[in-house]
C-alpha cells in the first residue's frame, strides 16, 4: 500500500524499528514537516542522601521502611537486527511514448523476457519519462535535440507486475509534460501501489524482514533532490541513515552517449547542462551513511568501485526503451545489478546479470555487459575497482 503522502515521526537513536513504505518530506528548517517527535526520559533527583536519625540511649533500633517507589530496572538493550536484504536495480526505463510508439498488447508482456531477473526485496528502476496523457510537452515541434516521453498512466501496473517495488523520479524527464504530467505520473504510480522516490527532500522507506530500508533519488534537475548541492545531499542521507538500517541512493548523473562510458573527474556537462560530479557525490553520500549507490543517466554502462566497503555502480545503462533510445553496440548493453547487504548495511554479495536492448527497444537477457563493466572498472578505479568475474559475480578488491 502506498503511503507516499504520509508524514511520520523522525526516529532518534539506533536504526532499528520497522515501518512500511512512506514518503517523508523534510522541512526547510531541517526537521520533518508536521512530524511529531516522541521523547522518553527519566528524571533523577540529585544531591546527597540525608543520614538516618541516631537512636537515643536505651531505645532499640527501628527498621525504617522507605515509602519511595523502587527505581525501575534499566531496560535491556534492543537486540540487533539480523538477516539480509536483497536489492535488484536497473537503469533507465521507458515503455514507449504517445501517441504511436507504444509496445504490443498494451505493454502487458513488455517485461516478460527479463521478469525472472527482477526479483529481490527491493527492486529499483529509473522511470525515464512520465505516465500521462495531459500537460504540455517541453519540446517544440521542430526540435531535433529535445525528447519528451509520456506513456499511458495505465502502464503503472506493468511496472508493478514486472516486480519493481520503487521507481526513481529524480531525472531530467519527469518534467517532460510540466506540472500536469508530474501530477498524473504520481497518481498513476499510487494507483498501481508502487512507491516512488527522488523528489526534493523525499525519503522512501520499506520494511524488509524486520529491517528498514531507505531509498533516496538525486539528480541535477529542478524538483529533484539535488546532487549538485553536496552539503544538502549529505544532510538528507544522514537523516535517512538515522531512520533506517540500510540506505540505498540512486543518482541520475553524468554526460550522455557512447563516448561517455568513463567516469570523468570533476563536474560533467552535456549540451551545456551541469550533470553533476558523480564521483564526488557518491563518496559524499557514503560518508553520510549510504550503503549502496546506483547510477543511471549516461545511457551507457559505466564501471563499479568500492568505497569504504560500499559498492558504487556508476551507471547501469538503458534497461528498456521502446522506440526512444539509440540501439547498437554499447547503447544496447545493460544489466540487472543484484546485491545482498547484511543487516548493518555492509556488503554481502553481488552479481551483474547482463541484458540487452533488442529492436525496437525491449529488454532481453544476454549481451556483453559483464565484460564491458569489468574492463571499465579496472580502467577507471584501479585498486578500488570492483572485481567482476566472468559469471558476473562482484567481489570487493
Amino acid at each position: 500500500m502506498i503511503t507516499s503522502d504520509e508524514r511520520g515521526p523522525r526516529r532518534h537513536g539506533p536504526r532499528r524499528q520497522p515501518v512500511r513504505w512512506r514518503r517523508l518530506v523534510l522541512g526547510a528548517a531541517g526537521g520533518l514537516a508536521g512530524a511529531g517527535v516522541i521523547v522518553a526520559g527519566l528524571a533523577l533527583r540529585d544531591g546527597p542522601a540525608e543520614p538516618a536519625p541516631a537512636a537515643s540511649a536505651g531505645t532499640p533500633p527501628r527498621t525504617v521502611r522507605s515509602t519511595a517507589p523502587p527505581r525501575p530496572a534499566a531496560a535491556p538493550p534492543a537486540p540487533r537486527p539480523t538477516g539480509s536484504v536483497r536489492i535488484a536495480a536497473v537503469g533507465d526505463v521507458v515503455m514507449g511514448t504517445l501517441p504511436d510508439d507504444l509496445p504490443p498488447d498494451d505493454g502487458a508482456s513488455f517485461f516478460d523476457p527479463v521478469q525472472d531477473l527482477l526479483t529481490g526485496d527491493v527492486v529499483l528502476g529509473n522511470l525515464e519519462g512520465t505516465l500521462t496523457t495531459g500537460g504540455t510537452s517541453k519540446c517544440d515541434d521542430d526540435s531535433t535535440h529535445c525528447f519528451a516521453f509520456n506513456a499511458p498512466p495505465s502502464y503503472g501496473r506493468w511496472f508493478k507486475k514486472a516486480g519493481f517495488t520503487v521507481m526513481n523520479l529524480a531525472n531530467n524527464h519527469i518534467d517532460d509534460f510540466g506540472a500536469e504530467g508530474r501530477r498524473q505520473t504520481f497518481a498513476a504510480l499510487r494507483a498501481a501501489d508502487l512507491p516512488f522516490t527522488g523528489r526534493a527532500g523525499q525519503i522512501t522507506l520499506q520494511r524488509v524482514h524486520g529491517l528498514r530500508v531507505a531509498v533516496l533519488g538525486f539528480a541535477p534537475d529542478e524538483g529533484s533532490a539535488d546532487l549538485t548541492d553536496l552539503p544538502a545531499a549529505k544532510r538528507l542521507t544522514a537523516r535517512a541513515a538515522a531512520m533506517a538500517d540500510i540506505v540505498v541512493v540512486t543518482m541520475h548523473a553524468g554526460a550522455e552517449g557512447a563516448d561517455h562510458t568513463h567516469v570523468e573527474p570533476g563536474t560533467e556537462y552535456f549540451l551545456g547542462e551541469d550533470r553533476g560530479d558523480a564521483h564526488r557525490f557518491s563518496r559524499a553520500v557514503i560518508d553520510a551513511g549510504a550503503d549502496l549507490v546506483v547510477g543511471s543517466g549516461p545511457h551507457v554502462m559505466r564501471g563499479m568501485e568500492f568505497y569504504k566497503g560500499r559498492l558504487i555502480a556508476y551507471s547501469l545503462g538503458n534497461f528498456a526503451g521502446y522506440k526512444v533510445f539509440g540501439l547498437g553496440g554499447i547503447l544496447s548493453t545493460s544489466g540487472v545489478l543484484d546485491v545482498t547487504l547484511h543487516a548493518d548495511g555492509t556488503y554481502a554479495s553481488g552479481r551483474l546479470h547482463p541484458t540487452e536492448l533488442v529492436p525496437p527497444g525491449t529488454p532481453e537477457p544476454g549481451g556483453d555487459g559483464i565484460g564491458l563493466v569489468a574492463g571499465l572498472s579496472q580502467e577507471d578505479f584501479g585498486p578500488h575497482a570492483a572485481r567482476i568475474a566472468d559469471d558476473g559475480t562482484i567481489r570487493r578488491p
